[in-house]
């Protein structure tokens, strides 16, 4: 017990250190979005339902930090819903899997016009490594019409922000 403790106590610090609390890109984005969101929505916040279509995670551990304590998407007009018929917008990530094309067009069915969809990640924009795989329909494209996608594997949550802020303008213009 002894010696585990002395090697811990040896090896010091291994993780990288926190990131400042105020990311000037990140707040800048969010500040840039809240107000586009209440110039275009009457000041309501924007809802967003995430759709995971095949992907390997990566993009929804990039969405789940949206909604922590650090990033607060919340402070800048976005909300999470649970269901597609209260949502404006509709993200998703991951390749189209066979598995789940049915259910993605049931969910972009589902929700109200005028909706838009943003295609997250590289698998979502291109199929990324997957594509051509047996399992896999296809991008997000390929099944639902996009309005913006946010490259990246997977993207940063400031990209997917400055995405978010992009598809709403492009949008409604």
């Amino acid at each position: 017990m002894l010696s585990l403790l002395s090697k811990i106590i040896k090896t010091g610090r291994i993780t990288e250190p926190a990131p400042s609390l105020e990311d000037a890109a990140f707040v800048e984005a969010g500040r840039n979005l809240k107000a586009t969101i209440g110039r275009l929505y009457g000041g309501r916040s924007l809802r967003i339902r995430h759709i995971d279509a095949g992907s390997n995670n990566g993009e929804e551990y990039e969405m789940t930090a949206l909604g922590n304590a650090y990033y607060d998407v919340e402070r800048f007009g976005l909300s999470f819903v649970a269901s597609p018929r209260h949502a404006d917008i509709l993200t998703v990530s991951g390749p189209v899997t066979r598995n789940m094309e049915h259910a993605l067009k049931v969910a972009y069915e589902m929700t109200p016009e005028p909706r838009i969809v943003v295609a997250v990640g590289d698998g979502a924009c291109t199929g990324g490594i997957w594509k051509g795989s047996y399992a896999v329909v296809g991008s997000v494209a390929d099944v639902i019409p996009v309005d913006w996608q946010i490259p990246g594997d997977p993207p940063a949550p400031a990209d997917i922000i400055r995405g978010l802020l992009k598809a709403i303008e492009q949008a409604r213009a």
